[in-house]
């Protein structure tokens, strides 16, 4: 079972956590069952960029972005060539080091 590493993030998860996936699940997916809220507004539908994470080790054992979720990574805020929606990108077998952005660009937020 591949392990997430969520790094500390000031709001999310502060001290940072390591966490179990299952492969083929969805970074946001294994995230979100273990009580780790990553905004995400459209529902996990590739309509936003709110669940934008970096992806800091193992980027390469993730299948490529479709079109779609590319076109929405240029919108994100704090784009770096390994920027995936955690809604779309699904683990592999290798663990991965994740980083949440401090911001998300979301013009509706109903936590705000």
């Amino acid at each position: 079972m591949p392990k997430l590493t969520i790094l500390p993030n000031e709001s999310i998860c502060p001290g940072g956590v390591d966490i179990e996936a299952n492969a083929d699940e969805s970074i946001l997916d294994a995230a979100l069952r273990n009580n780790i809220v990553i905004e995400h507004a459209c529902e996990k539908s590739c309509a936003c960029t709110t669940c934008h994470v970096i992806v800091r080790e193992g980027f390469n054992s993730l299948e490529e972005a479709e079109e779609n979720e590319e076109d929405y990574l240029d919108k994100a805020w704090g784009l770096e060539p390994e920027s995936r929606l955690s809604c779309q990108a699904k683990v592999g077998n290798e663990d991965l080091v994740i980083e949440i952005p401090k911001y998300t660009i979301n013009m509706v937020s109903e936590a705000h």
